[in-house]
Order: structure tokens, then sequence, then C-alpha cells
């Protein structure tokens, strides 16, 4: 059950439902307003409407805007690329939508906005073209293909073109120490107000009806003593005091948070896992969800895992070897910046078998690879009368074929919670994420059915 709902044992749409009643809900046609309000620093009441946020009418029915904002940050990166590219692709009928979840019966019953209404920009401190990285992946990769590459050229062009140079406060050694381009002697507060101009000036320039902000940026190392920005006003001195330890994956959630943008944090990386982003985010009914997505190794454990909890196995090693060789296994060598990827992928298995013996999880650079990953586990297992038995299991994939079709649907489906006023964490979208925030269950069957509750719920109203 979701971290902080009820402590009985009701079923999740029960409690989703509990939890919007409890949260500064907003009314559907709220967005034009809100977006054009600075992150104010008066405090409320948790679920107390102002004049900023009036009440929602339960009357109104959605409709989907018809464009939408995704701002990429790290919008030059594999990941990024491959969503636009899917995107585009798409878009003019030259790519299925194979692998988007949002396409697939009962989620596609929501009413979902089409990614053709998608606008992408985004920051970057990496200065390659996209039509650079789209073509390094099709030739060392294969994908995208030679076809779809060229009937994209002239999008990725255009989106280029609305790609602002970021910031890598704290990202790391490993994410900063290439680039040129990154002016470091910025205070705190003057860095988050330049990425909320940005998220403005796009919006305004490309007349953006509904802006969605997405991490798919390299993971940052952790942040020491995240307790320390618990509270939204503890958050909010620490950045006009320019604490020089917030990362950039805060400032860009809390940029977004507080304009009224919906956010996604993709990545292992702290963003709006941190408490008082968390607090902004309901104290502002703006819907957020992450973190660390789920597209490989760990969406397999998550899915075998329970069957040896419910066939009552006894676990007694599960050791897991992942080799990749794209920028983002270059960065995770930095030990710094592996920890958390580490983390979240280990403490998939702490909470569906908490009796395990041992487990670990390696993450190795292997530069010839490419996007493509590889990851080998292997599980050595207790069965009746004491009968030791092993499985093994191989998966191949390309990293960012499988992360872009998640990007997509996790935009149509935040849209989708921010129209009907479904403020604060998501817990049906946990089927998405390593480290869902604000649930604890990990159970991949388990957290499947919590959306397709949810969007039986709402094709019921």
């Amino acid at each position: 059950m979701p971290h902080g709902g009820p402590p009985d044992d009701r079923s999740l749409p029960a409690a989703v439902d509990e939890l919007a009643t409890d949260r500064a809900m907003v009314a559907t046609d709220r967005w034009r307003t809100r977006q054009n309000e600075s992150c104010p620093t008066v405090e409320r009441p948790r679920g107390q409407m102002t004049a900023e946020s009036p009440p929602r009418d339960e009357t109104a029915q959605p409709t989907n805007a018809e464009r939408i904002g995704v701002w990429l940050v790290g919008a030059r990166g594999n990941v990024a690329t491959m969503s636009i590219v899917g995107a585009r692709a798409i878009a003019t009928g030259r790519a299925e939508t194979t692998g988007m979840v949002t396409e697939r019966d009962p989620v596609s019953s929501l009413e979902l906005p089409p990614v053709s209404a998608f606008v992408f920009g985004g920051h970057d401190i990496d200065p390659t073209s996209l039509v650079d990285q789209a073509r390094r992946q099709c030739e060392r990769n294969g994908v995208p293909d030679e076809e779809t590459l060229a009937s994209v050229r002239d999008d990725l062009d255009a989106v280029d073109e609305r790609i602002e140079v970021g910031t890598a406060v704290n990202c790391g050694a490993a994410v900063t120490d290439d680039s040129d381009h990154l002016n470091r002697d910025l205070a705190i507060r003057t860095v988050v107000d330049q990425i909320r101009d940005d998220y403005e000036s796009f919006r305004t320039a490309h007349e953006i009806d509904q802006l969605v902000v997405v991490n798919v940026a390299s993971t940052e190392p952790e942040l020491a003593s995240p307790e320390r920005y618990d509270t939204r006003e503890a958050l909010e001195d620490a950045i006009d005091s320019d604490d020089r330890d917030l990362p950039a994956s805060v400032l860009y959630a809390y940029a977004a948070i507080g304009a009224g943008h919906p956010f996604i944090n993709f990545t292992p990386s702290t963003g709006n896992a941190l408490g008082g982003i968390q607090e902004l985010a309901v104290d502002r009914g703006v819907p957020h969800v992450g973190r660390d997505a789920k597209t490989g190794e760990t969406l397999v454990k998550s899915a075998l895992a329970p069957m040896f909890a419910g066939r009552n196995l006894n676990v007694l090693s599960w050791e897991g070897h992942n080799i990749l060789g794209n920028k983002d296994g270059l960065v995770l060598e930095d030990e710094a910046n592996a920890a958390g990827k580490l983390s979240s992928k280990g403490d998939v298995l702490e909470s569906i078998l908490p009796d395990i013996g041992h487990n670990r999880v390696r993450i190795d650079y292997t530069p010839s690879l490419a996007d493509w990953k590889t990851a080998w586990d292997y599980i050595h297992f207790e069965g009746f009368l004491n009968t030791e038995m092993t499985m093994q299991f191989t998966w191949e994939g390309s990293d960012s074929a499988l992360a872009a079709p998640l990007v997509l649907d996790l935009v149509r489906l935040i849209v989708h919670a921010d129209e009907f006023g479904e403020g604060g964490f998501q817990p049906h979208l946990a089927s998405f994420f390593k480290a869902p925030i604000g649930v604890d269950e990990h159970d991949f069957s388990a957290q499947l059915h919590w959306l397709y509750d949810y969007a039986a719920r709402h094709s019921d109203a």
C-alpha cells in the first residue's frame, strides 16, 4: 500500500480517492491561471483553498489540451532523443505504438492527449545536435533505422532550437567535467529563476496549453541527509540562503512544480522525492511522479520475485550483473553517481523477499555495447526438504527503446491527472518505477492492477 496512505486494508482506488480529497484540488481550467504564477513562499494548511487555487468544479469534464509542452531535462541524451524520434514517427504514421502502455486496454480507455500534440523543448549541457545524437544511435545501435531518422530530421532540427543550456549543480564530475557551457558561480535562487524563465518562455512562444517537465538526465550522486529539506519552508530557506548542497534535479522539480507544471522524475536522482518538494506539490495541487524508471532487469525482478514468495521458496542468493555501453553506463562508472541507482535496483527484491539471504547488483560500463544493455541474473533458492536449486535469466535490450515509450506514456498520464485535479504523487503509476514515490509495494502485477483500477474508475465516472 502507498506509504502515508490509509492505515487499514482498503483498496488502492479508495486510498487514491481519499488522498485526492485531502489534497489541494485544482479545477480543470485552473492551469492557464496558475502557469502565469510565480512560486509563492506563503504557507497555507494542506488542502486549504485560496484565491490562487479556486474550488474544483466537480461537474467539469476535462478535455485534452491541443498543445502539450514536453520539457526534457537532459534533452539531448539517448532516452530524450529516442522519445522525440518515436513521438514524431508515431505522429506521422511512420512508427507503431508497441511498448506504450497507454495504447493497450484498459489504459487506452482514458481521455489522453495524442503524442501528435507534444511540442518538445528542454535543457541540456551537451551542445551536440539532436540529429547528430540520433545519427549516432542509428549507426551504433540500429535504432532508429535510417528511414525513420530521415522522416523526423526536420522535427529534430526544430526541437534543437528549443533546447537551452541547463544547470548541472551537484551532478557529479562524471556529468560536468566535459562541459564548457556551465556558469558555476550563479546563486541557487538565480538558477531556479532562470530555469522557470526558460519554462515560461517556451510555453509562451509555442502557445503551449499544458507543460510537463520530465527529468531524463544522467544520474546524480545521492543527496546527503535529505531530511534537511523535509519541509517546503526548509527547502525554500535553503534556496534563498544559497545552499550549495542542493542538486540540479531538485531545482528543476522546484521550479516546475512551483510554477504549476507536472513533474516526472525518470531517473534515480533526488528530484521530487525530497519532502519539501512533495509538500510544495500538495500545496499547489500539482501532480508529480517518480523515480527511476523500471525498464529492464528490475522489471523482470519485480515480476519474477513474487513467484518465489507465492510458492514459499526460500531465495538464498540473487546476484545480478548489468553491462551497458551508453552515456548512462559511463556516468555510473563513478561510484557516487552509481550509489542511488544500485540502491533502487536492490530495494525491489528486499521489499518482495524480505528474508532473502544475499542480494547484490552490479553495473559495469562496457563501451562496445553502445545503447544495448545486458543483464544476467543468477538465483539460488531452496525448496521442499531443503533441496537447493537454481534459476538463471539473461535480459538483452536497447536501453533507450525500452525507456522512450514509457516517457510518452507518463506524459499522457500525468496530463490526465492534472486535468482531473489529481495533485500530489500518483500511486497508480508505481508500475513504471523502481522506487515509486509514496508506494512501498514493488510487485509488478499488483502495481499494474492499480493502474487498471484507475482506468476503470475513470471510465465508470
